[in-house]
């Protein structure tokens, strides 16, 4: 099942276009990131895709839109150091290896900025659509088009795909993750200076093995082997393990403090 996460858009005409092309192409789940209400300027550009703007989800941050979600795919429009970004082919072929019923979110960013380096951190793939010339991105609902129309006209595979335990919603993807960074904040691995680099590249590391639950009980167990605390039964075998008493620091604390500053998000996106 495929949803589509539109972070901060300013313009409600590319709210109602990418709500449109949506349902040209046969997909349903709109959410809206950082947007408090649908304007009607949105419906008068949808075009028969009302319905699909009435039932989106209105989401405080990029976080809450993609929680549920198993797999997500965020637009680039350029090159970005710590998460590499795969080709807008490269993207589809994974979208399609993965079955019908896994839960895919398309995340694309505001019209102007596109996205932060902490809204990156919540998508496992990155990619990038083609552009013949040196214009900076695409219109917002163009990009969506761009990226839908590829995945309805190629279909789904006729034959049987052959996959793994199907992967933790993002939200619990995320929480290992922060339990990983408060480990290696302990041991001094993570630091004051380092802070920020360290969070994208661990997110986006880990983001590419679209966890499953076997993978973050077993990362965890590693993780604590290597800090010296062997992991207990209850560490493998909990849903969502927790720190030994030698991890001082809260996942949640190692997640806020990773946070880059406005200015370091600017210099970075």
């Amino acid at each position: 099942m495929l949803s589509v996460i539109l972070v901060r858009p300013e313009n409600p005409e590319n709210i109602g276009l990418a709500a449109r092309a949506m349902k040209n192409t046969g997909v349903h789940d709109l959410r809206l990131a950082g947007v408090r209400r649908i304007r009607v300027k949105a419906f008068v550009a949808a075009v028969h895709a009302a319905d699909i703007l009435e039932s989106a989800r209105l989401c405080p941050d990029a976080a809450a839109a993609t929680a549920d979600l198993q797999i997500i795919f965020a637009a680039t429009a350029r090159t970005r150091s710590n998460f590499p970004a795969l080709s807008l082919d490269e993207a589809v072929e994974k979208i399609r290896s993965y079955p019908a019923a896994a839960k895919i979110g398309l995340m694309f960013g505001n019209e102007r900025t596109g996205l932060t380096s902490e809204e990156m951190r919540h998508s496992n793939f990155r990619f990038m659509i083609p552009q013949a010339v040196r214009q900076p991105s695409y219109n917002l609902a163009a990009a969506v088009l761009l990226t839908l129309y590829p995945l309805f006209a190629a279909g789904r595979p006729s034959s049987p795909v052959a996959i793994r335990e199907s992967p933790l919603p993002r939200s619990g993807q995320e929480a290992a993750i922060g339990l990983i960074l408060a480990i290696l904040e302990e041991r001094g691995f993570v630091h004051d200076t380092n802070r920020c680099h360290v969070a994208d590249v661990v997110f986006e590391l880990f983001g590419r093995l679209a966890m499953t639950a076997k993978d973050r009980n077993l990362l965890l167990a590693v993780f604590h082997k290597g800090a010296g605390d062997g992991p207990s039964s209850a560490h493998r075998e909990a849903p969502l393990p927790g720190l030994t008493g030698r991890q001082k620091r809260s996942p949640q604390a190692a997640l806020r403090d990773s946070q880059c500053s406005r200015k370091e998000l600017r210099n970075r996106g």
